[in-house]
């Protein structure tokens, strides 16, 4: 039996461990910081950090749900809607972000302070447990890469517009910061520089990560983000080959019935649907979803749903469906038109699961014209049947890359599918300026080694 992958937060594991602590440390004299030789003394001290890595990495503006918010408005044509009230993601959604928008600010904060944990943790790595050392690390590692994946794609230009080695990515920060002085003020190293360390990360998580992790990341959750990576970069023997690792653990099998997929609160009592390889936990205790959140909302029909109910689906999008496909259905009309994939008050934040899988080796595969571990149409033919489709009798990429948009929509994949495959948003060019984010204003204030994106001042 599988083991599920949730994310749980620091507030519960530091508490249970200050709990164990306590009865011999009641005496501790008050202080507003301490010495990192004492901060990071014991392998528990460092595990625990860990555990606020993973914390830091299911904050709303990472990967609890910023950046797929991002790229689902910034690659919007018309197929969503906006009616909410919120500023910054208006300015998104219209392709108007100015560098002072808050989610730009906090994206970039939080990610980097989740990253200064990883670099805590890696920091002190001869102070575990030596049988702990290997997965610690790769955990450290597959977060960190995985933030800096995102990070530079959503504040630099895409990889292969223009020169990746002379393109300003985002600044890579290795070392923990403990006290901020003018040597942290560092520039944006370049898009290649990022995507080498990103690399570089991943595929040492995938090294020293066990198959089976608890409640953790483990190899397949690695191997699910360099599948990604890969494909953002057209690298597509490797982009299929780590998608063809995940697929033949067998440990993550297409779920029978598309809408079992979601729902993971109030269907499975919080529990992730065997396709899922990785998600972020949410419970009434811990943990928000803002894909929920701006997604989704209250319908009086279903007990426990929730939501703001901002982002509509139009009907541009569900005109793309072809008759009989239950994705197609898969929403819920009041006034407007939600998806239902983000209604679930307390759903799991959803990062990889293996349809995406079969539709990266198809697309690879088809790219490539080879056939590792199935041909394009008999993998597209498995994500067709479950939607309640006949199978193609033949594919194109054309056709590959529709089921791609229909099967993953609304999961964060819009805009950098736009991206690598070099297509227009609306009237504007995927390598517009108005497509990336701004270096924050606040940042490119305090350190004046930064450079500001194209089309900002």
């Amino acid at each position: 039996m599988k083991k599920r992958k949730y994310i749980y937060s620091l507030a519960l594991v530091a508490g249970l461990f200050l709990a164990n602590g306590c009865a011999s440390k009641l005496d501790v004299e008050p202080t507003q910081s301490i010495d990192e030789e004492v901060a990071l003394s014991t392998s528990r001290d460092v595990e625990v950090t860990l555990i606020g890595a993973y914390d830091g990495l299911q904050d709303v503006d990472v990967y609890g749900g910023a950046f797929q918010l991002a790229s689902e408005l910034l690659g919007n044509s018309d197929e969503l809607g906006f009616g909410g009230t919120f500023q910054n993601l208006l300015e998104m959604y219209n392709k108007e972000i100015t560098t002072q928008n808050v989610t730009a600010l906090a994206t970039w904060r939080d990610s980097y302070a989740t990253i200064n944990r990883c670099n805590n943790v890696l920091s002190a790595l001869d102070i575990l447990e030596e049988d702990k050392r290997e997965r610690v690390e790769g955990e450290a590692r597959f977060i960190r890469g995985s933030v800096y994946f995102d990070l530079v794609r959503l504040y630099a230009k895409t990889w292969g517009d223009g020169d990746n080695n002379a393109n300003p990515g985002v600044p890579l920060i290795l070392t923990p910061t403990r006290v901020v002085t003018d040597a942290n003020n560092v520039p944006r190293n370049s898009v290649a520089e990022v995507y080498a360390q990103v690399l570089e990360d991943l595929t040492a998580a995938k090294t020293l990560l066990p198959e089976e992790n608890s409640i953790y990341a483990n190899k397949y959750a690695a191997s699910a983000q360099l599948s990604r990576v890969y494909l953002m970069q057209s690298n597509f023997a490797l982009a299929r080959d780590e998608a063809n690792e995940v697929i033949n653990s067998e440990m993550y099998p297409l779920e029978d019935n598309f809408a079992s997929l979601f729902y993971t609160f109030l269907r499975n009592g919080g529990d992730n649907p065997d396709e899922y390889i990785f998600a972020m936990k949410v419970t009434a205790q811990d943990g928000v979803n803002d894909l929920n959140t701006f997604f989704g909302a209250t319908i009086e029909d279903i007990t426990g749903t929730a939501g703001r109910g901002d982002i509509r689906i139009s009907p541009k999008h569900r005109s793309l469906y072809e008759a009989g496909d239950t994705r197609g259905s898969f929403f819920i009309t009041t006034i407007n038109t939600y998806t239902q994939k983000h209604i679930d008050n307390f759903g799991n934040v959803l990062q990889f699961r293996s349809a995406e899988m079969y539709l990266t080796r198809a697309e690879a595969n088809f790219r490539l014209g080879t056939a590792v571990g199935a041909t394009p149409v008999a993998d597209i033919n498995l994500i067709r049947t479950r939607a309640g489709l006949k199978p193609a009798a033949a594919v194109t990429l054309e056709s590959i890359l529709k089921e791609r948009h229909l099967e993953l929509a609304f999961e964060g994949h819009m805009l950098h599918d736009i991206k690598r495959n070099k297509k227009n948003v609306g009237t504007l060019p995927y390598n517009s300026p108005k497509l990336i984010m701004p270096i924050p204003q606040r940042e490119i204030d305090v350190n004046k080694a930064l450079v500001q994106n194209e089309g900002y001042q």
